[in-house]
């Protein structure tokens, strides 16, 4: 197939969690002998704050990583270059983090270039906010991507697109990988993740600050947007700040401690269970022992206390912590369990293969694949 790709950013995944899945996919695709082209706003928001903050040569280090990935960019005050961009496309999918204009421009050249259209969507806004839904125009669109069933089920009793399928986010499990021998331990706890605003900061304080500051745990975090009145907290409670961290080099952060923690934004327990967005699905890849905050595992994506424990509260976080560090087999059995769900179900591989039966479903021919 060819496809073409309408995303905020795959260059950067500055505050934007959605880059992470996207290389993994677009990277599973090619190697399946799919072209892939991926469009992006020029000067976009993401983009914009890297560069601001770390330079020009993040870009070149991402290259490093992603050799086969090449954003193209578009300017989103003018009209799309359409015949250079849809000529020959058999699919176009185009995220939610695009603008309602474009979203309904994608939609109306559907007809003259001939390709299947597809809206991805994998923010709570469908909860959060359906009134926003309105300003989409949906109407030549042939179905959506969602990345949990109760969205899916929310499109589909709210009519918004006729067909919609479930399409979990999943971790690029070439990168995300054990490493094939451990660096130096440089401390026990690591938590990567963003401050955002301010959607988890009770739980970010009962389930991974408080705990590490009770136990006085060598321990770092790394993101963006944290409010200088909380690096004051962290650095008072010991803990480290690493900042912006590209997620690229997520895994080798990994492989210097001894576990990590997930703490769910509080719209997706609340609003949208049964959605652990991609960070439990890239430490599990990884091997690295995982406890979370609570969140339902309403689809059974994984095993609970086999690939990761869970923690009701404060005082039990504490407990489960203090038990993997203490049980170096424990770790080890985690990590093993943890890394064989993912490879038996939740790699971008599996998910490229799931959008090739939705590319089908939806009229596109085996025929049309290029495969090696």
């Amino acid at each position: 197939m060819k496809i073409v790709l309408f995303y905020h950013s795959l260059v950067s995944d500055w505050n934007h969690g959605n880059a992470h899945f996207l290389r993994g996919v677009v990277n599973a695709l090619q190697k399946k002998g799919h072209t892939v082209s991926v469009y992006e706003p020029e000067n976009g928001w993401s983009l914009r704050n890297l560069l601001q903050e770390k330079g020009s040569d993040r870009l070149l280090e991402f290259k490093k990583y992603y050799p086969t990935l090449q954003p193209l960019f578009y300017d989103p005050e003018k009209p799309l270059d359409a015949k250079t961009i849809f000529t020959g496309a058999d699919l176009v999918i185009v995220h939610e983090w695009n603008s309602p204009h474009l979203i309904a421009e994608i939609g109306a050249l559907k007809d003259r270039y001939g390709y299947r259209l597809l809206f991805h969507d994998t923010h709570h806004r469908s909860v959060s906010d359906p009134q926003a839904m309105a300003r989409y125009d949906f109407t030549q669109y042939d179905g959506a991507l969602v990345f949990g069933k109760i969205i899916k089920d929310i499109y589909q009793k709210n009519g918004w697109i006729q067909n919609v399928w479930t399409w979990h986010e999943a971790a690029d499990s070439s990168l995300f990988s054990p490493p094939r021998k451990r660096s130096p331990t440089k401390g026990d706890l690591v938590w990567i993740g963003n401050w955002g605003d301010d959607e988890r900061e009770t739980e970010l304080m009962e389930f991974l600050i408080e705990p590490i500051r009770q136990l006085g745990l060598k321990a770092k975090i790394y993101g963006v947007r944290y409010p200088d009145h909380v690096r004051r907290l962290l650095e008072k409670s010991g803990i480290s700040y690493g900042g912006w961290l590209p997620n690229y080099k997520v895994p080798e952060v990994f492989a210097q401690y001894r576990m990590t923690v997930h703490v769910p934004r509080r719209p997706y327990v609340e609003m949208l269970p049964g959605i652990p967005t991609i960070r439990p699905f890239e430490a599990l890849s990884c091997g690295i022992p995982l406890v979370s905050a609570p969140w339902k595992d309403e689809e059974k994506l994984f095993r609970r206390g086999k690939d990761y424990r869970m923690a009701g509260d404060g005082e039990e976080m504490k407990n489960h912590i203090k038990e993997i560090l203490r049980h170096p087999h424990l770790a080890d059995e985690l990590s093993r369990n943890g890394r064989s769900t993912i490879l038996q179900n939740h790699t971008c591989t599996h998910r490229s293969t799931e959008l090739e039966v939705i590319a089908e479903s939806i009229g596109i021919g085996s025929h049309k694949k290029q495969i090696i």
